[in-house]
């Protein structure tokens, strides 16, 4: 017998219901190996070690390289973005861990994405897989094939007229599309200010070095010290880096989020220098227990604040 042909997911009904749960932006891709181009790429950035010590990012290429592999019944990727541009920065913390942890808010505003394609939660069970930043999809790459923005620079998506601020995520379903996405082909021209605000060179011409990053060496290097040479450029920010992001002339103009659970709780907006100096392991479970600054634990955030706030090194 010839197997039935899955029902069509209405692209238009897609887009309209990921508007409606908070994404700034959705589009919708056909499931396909990479690009030869994409894949040279991954695998030269491995091969020379700028991935630094995230060696999670060698395991499962083959995965990345097709998102079939992931889930064998997929028939299309809708890939989403969520703003995540405060209207007021915390000092000394990055933009986008400010709020709740993101893996649980996309992940859930995809599964209810997903509930609403098929008609209801137990409708869609087995149906459809979530990601963010959680598995071996290439985000990015996927995220500009489906319309959504292209990569700069600074190897962020830039979403037109949101920015870079934004968060990624993927829903794969089993049904196919009505319609396809054509992939975003806008590009940074001659701008290089991302390059030129970057406190350590991080973004260099021949590829991101992760090891020189800011953002790299607060949150995944657990070295008991960070390099001097790096230390000396944090300017109070302890977790994270937004100066290559935020000198992004897309971003000049972003709007705020209106996602609650992105917003600042009270007690960390009201945090001082010395509240961080100061702060306790109780302290610190109060304000990141459901955190994505929880990645960073408690001594190497100490270590961040310390190296931030130009404190002398303990002997």
């Amino acid at each position: 017998m010839t197997p039935a042909t899955p029902p069509l997911a209405h692209s238009s009904f897609i887009k309209a219901e990921a508007l409606r749960l908070g994404f700034c932006a959705c589009g919708i891709a056909k499931p396909a190996p990479i690009s030869a181009a994409r894949a040279r790429l991954r695998r030269d950035h491995i091969a020379r070690g700028l991935h630094a010590s995230m060696h999670y990012l060698e395991r499962n290429e083959d995965l990345r390289r097709d998102p079939r592999r992931l889930m064998p019944s997929v028939q299309a990727l809708v890939c989403v973005a969520l703003n995540y541009t405060p209207a007021h920065h915390v000092r000394g913390i990055a933009d986008y861990a400010l709020g709740h942890d993101y893996h649980d808010v996309v992940k859930d505003k995809l599964r209810h994405l997903a509930a609403a394609i098929y008609g209801t939660p137990q409708d869609a069970r087995g149906h459809f897989r979530v990601f963010t930043d959680s598995a071996p999809v290439d985000e990015r790459y996927w995220a500009r094939r489906a319309g959504l923005g292209f990569i700069g620079r600074h190897h962020q998506l830039i979403v037109p007229g949101v920015g870079s601020g934004v968060f990624l995520g993927e829903l794969f379903i089993d049904r196919p599309a009505t319609t396809y996405d054509a992939p975003c082909h806008r590009h940074c021209g001659t701008c290089r200010r991302c390059i030129d605000a970057c406190p350590t060179g991080a973004i260099a011409p021949d590829g991101f070095h992760a090891a020189r990053c800011l953002s790299y060496l607060t949150i995944e290097c657990r070295d008991n010290a960070l390099p001097p040479q790096a230390a000396a450029r944090m300017n109070g920010t302890f977790y994270g880096c937004d100066r290559c992001r935020r000198a992004c002339p897309h971003n000049a103009h972003s709007p705020a989020t209106t996602e609650p659970l992105l917003q600042p709780s009270p007690d960390l907006a009201a945090m001082t220098d010395d509240d961080w100096r100061h702060l306790t392991p109780e302290r610190y479970n109060q304000l990141f227990g459901s955190s994505a600054i929880s990645r960073a634990p408690y001594p190497q955030l100490m270590r961040n604040i310390h190296a931030a706030l130009g404190d002398p090194t303990e002997k």
